[in-house]
């Protein structure tokens, strides 16, 4: 070991027995707060163990702003918008945004604040809900001509097909097992959107959704909802499951995308990239002026059984994974800070990650700020399409029909 080496590892083994003396001064059940306050440190001052032993040193995610503008004004439409991910794709890749729907306020919130100059349908101010045909073609009439010379995209409320989501339902609870298409609400806006698509005809939708959609049961659902689009001329590829990693996002999340066109073409992604290590996007900590950048003030004890933890591994108790700064991230959930699920762990500090950490493994730009409650902030983050994702799919519909 190089002399240098020797002297960091010796400097480190000290440093964190004092940090571990120090937390549990506090006893298990005492706040990291209260063992930190008067001692000069944050909880970003803490360590692992083994602390900077691996280290990412290859390319960052790209840059929205940095992305050919090759769709040249093409406009579309987003449905079931959420916090924004799939628009700021196609967006950044040229699309002109005429509309988007989405029925939870808060979200309309966070788009509202983020693209003022954007038409959003939803509370309070319009209806948002897509199973409300009547009032979502009044609202869209005045914008979107039909035919429609764009692109329709959208992603209907996943939770009843997500494995994740069912791993937080009783196994005696009616949401157990991926309901699915039976989930009395969430599982019919499927339906929902390809009405509105029949209605206005757009040259091409993009369908968005987790691996279930495509698997549950056995495929007859999606297999009937294509077939309607098919009936009235759509052209509907296959429904490909792709990683977010094989295409720039420093994160493993498997989405599903269904597209189809009323034009000719074979609609293909690009070829794949090679994988992006969390570290890129999580070795600098977003400074105190950052935004969404709360941390979590753990329990002492917790922080003691992190800290001890290698790149990889999983705390069995609270059942959090400290990521590898060399690898892509594991999928970012939409929990929170409170209930519903917590965020991984960084890879340096022993700690979860913040919203705005979270943020930057899905691609979003430092300053797209959400809003709400921390918790549901998560939940914004969890549910979106990686906007760079988003991106290679926009690029890929631009070429392949405009």
């Amino acid at each position: 070991m190089p002399q240098g080496s020797l002297a960091f590892s010796e400097e480190n083994t000290l440093r964190f027995a004092a940090q571990s003396d120090l937390l549990q001064s506090v006893g298990c059940n005492g706040e990291v707060s209260n063992a930190l306050s008067g001692s000069g440190l944050t909880i970003d001052d803490l360590i692992y163990r083994n602390s900077r032993t691996a280290e990412w040193h290859g390319r960052t995610p790209p840059r929205l702003s940095s992305l050919e503008k090759i769709a040249r004004g093409i406009p579309f439409v987003s449905l079931f918008t959420g916090a924004g991910g799939m628009d700021l794709g196609f967006e950044a890749v040229g699309f002109s945004h005429l509309a988007a729907v989405e029925n939870n306020e808060m979200f309309c919130n966070t788009l509202r604040l983020n693209r003022p100059g954007w038409k959003v349908f939803g509370p309070p101010s319009h209806a948002g809900d897509i199973s409300d045909f009547g009032k979502i073609t009044d609202n869209l009439s005045a914008h979107v001509e039909m035919p429609f010379e764009g692109v329709f995209v959208g992603g209907p409320p996943c939770q009843p097909f997500s494995i994740a989501a069912n791993q937080r339902f009783s196994k005696t609870g009616g949401n157990f097992k991926r309901v699915g298409f039976h989930h009395r609400k969430n599982g019919n806006h499927l339906f929902n959107f390809i009405r509105l698509i029949k209605a206005f005809r757009p040259v091409v939708f993009v369908i968005e959704n987790v691996a279930g959609l495509r698997d549950i049961d056995k495929g007859q659902q999606l297999a009937a909802a294509v077939q309607e689009l098919e009936k009235i001329g759509y052209l509907v590829a296959h429904a490909d499951i792709h990683d977010a990693a094989d295409y720039g996002v420093p994160q493993r999340r498997q989405r599903m995308f269904v597209v189809g066109a009323r034009r000719s073409g074979a609609f293909v992604l690009p070829n794949k990239q090679a994988h992006i290590g969390s570290g890129s996007v999580l070795s600098d900590i977003p400074g105190a002026t950052a935004i969404n950048h709360e941390t979590r003030n753990h329990k002492a004890g917790s922080v003691l059984r992190y800290s001890r933890l290698d790149y990889g591994q999983r705390d069995q108790l609270g059942r959090v994974d400290r990521l590898d700064p060399t690898k892509p991230s594991k999928t970012v959930i939409a929990g929170g800070t409170k209930g519903g699920g917590r965020s991984h762990l960084h890879p340096e500090i022993p700690r979860t990650l913040t919203v705005r950490e979270c943020a930057r493994l899905q691609t979003f730009p430092d300053g797209y700020e959400f809003t709400g409650p921390i918790a549901r902030q998560f939940t914004q983050v969890g549910n979106a399409v990686p906007p760079v994702m988003a991106a290679a799919i926009a690029t890929q519909v631009a070429k392949t029909y405009f």
